[in-house]
């Protein structure tokens, strides 16, 4: 059996619909609006999550202290030097370990100047984490291998040149040759980010940047990550026996730190796109209020042949619901539209788009969007409930 208030419901959105439409596209605003931050932000989450996960079995240790030497003339020391490093190898056990000098230079390439960071690593270790995607890994000497992000932004080839350290000035600035180009390792978890880097041996770093023996960092990579904290725990105990040398950190705690805060960023960005609700519900409100204003004298016969409160309140509350469920299933078949849009434009692929935890969130869009209406049609359901009927059957 059919629903009288239901049907008086429909015909009063049927009758107004231009206005109705209106108020409508503000619930499809923000729904879209919603849904499409919130699996931007979950296709961000998802895809750096990915890359961070290929290095979780790593071990990170970077020096905690500054040693101020005693001898005349030696500068203070800011890294793991050797005798640490050795303690490290000593209480690493079977995991390899990987010393990196690492620092940031200026570079051309015949009259083109940029600036990347550059890594020196014994040539033996690169083929452990580095994957080479064109021509071959160094073997000392003048060879460097560059990152993807050089290599297209000037043009490089295997064999071509550049010349390391600020142009323009009288020193003979050292030139390295390339011997391979790096494949794409993104963001990465290990501290060694290489898209923008040129990565030469560990002997031609020392030799041209002067701090041999001093490293910046040292990567442990683990054979069975299951043994992670042993690790960790083994590391401590010899190397910060007396003093706290080496600050500890492995991938697994910086994925949780990187994901938590693009959390935080989704859920930000996800409230301002819900401010357009705010407004949206705004302008339902206005149309509820003009649609008992409208209908006073039909409320008033309502209401004198015996019509109850609620039978009259959830008449309006349909209306509103419809409202709802226009806007929302509208702006669900645009989020989804939208939102694979954006997250191509803006991450470069949709592989993570399909995931239940990214598309879960039109549903969420929609059933706020609904409640959004709903409560926005509390207020006028209960004016028009509560009129006076003889007051309202008089009104003009």
């Amino acid at each position: 059996m059919s629903d009288i208030f239901f049907e008086l419901s429909v015909r009063s959105v049927r009758l107004n619909f231009l206005r109705s439409l209106l108020a409508s596209i503000g619930i499809v605003i923000g729904v879209v609006a919603i849904s499409s931050m919130g699996m931007l932000g979950t296709n961000m989450q998802l895809s750096v999550k990915d890359q961070l996960s290929s290095n979780v079995n790593t071990v990170i240790l970077t020096s905690d202290v500054v040693k101020v030497s005693t001898l005349p003339g030696v500068a203070a020391v800011n890294g793991i030097d050797a005798s640490t490093l050795n303690d490290i190898k000593s209480s690493a056990g079977q995991n390899t370990v990987i010393p990196i000098h690492h620092g940031s230079t200026q570079f051309s390439v015949g009259s083109n100047n940029g600036r990347g960071s550059i890594y020196g690593l014994d040539p033996t270790d690169i083929q452990k984490f580095l994957t080479v995607d064109e021509g071959n890994s160094i073997k000392g000497g003048s060879d460097a291998l560059v990152g993807p992000t050089i290599a297209n932004n000037f043009n490089l080839d295997i064999g071509s040149t550049l010349k390391i350290g600020q142009p323009n000035v009288s020193v003979v600035r050292p030139v390295v040759r390339v011997a391979g180009i790096l494949t794409s390792r993104g963001i990465t978890s290990d501290n060694v980010n290489t898209d923008n880097a040129i990565v030469v041996s560990d002997q031609w770093y020392t030799d041209h940047f002067d701090d041999k023996d001093v490293y910046d960092q040292v990567n442990v990579i683990l054979q069975n990550v299951d043994t992670i904290n042993q690790t960790e725990a083994a590391i401590d105990k010899k190397v910060n026996r007396n003093n706290q040398i080496v600050r500890i950190t492995d991938a697994s705690s910086r994925l949780s730190s990187i994901t938590s805060t693009l959390g935080t960023i989704t859920t930000f960005i996800m409230a301002i796109g819900g401010i357009s609700l705010v407004v949206a519900a705004v302008s339902i409100f206005n149309v509820m209020m003009m649609s008992v204003k409208e209908r006073v004298q039909e409320i008033g016969i309502l209401l004198s042949i015996g019509t109850e409160k609620g039978e009259v309140r959830r008449m309006f509350l349909y209306e509103a619901l419809i409202l709802g469920l226009i806007g929302a299933i509208v702006g669900g078949i645009m989020s989804f539209l939208i939102g694979y849009t954006v997250v191509q434009a803006m991450i470069g692929s949709t592989s993570y788009f399909f995931r239940p935890e990214s598309l879960i969130f039109i549903p969420y869009g929609m059933i706020i969007g609904v409640v959004v209406c709903v409560l926005s049609g509390l207020y006028p359901a209960w004016m028009a409930s509560n009129m006076d009927p003889i007051d309202a059957l008089r009104s003009e």
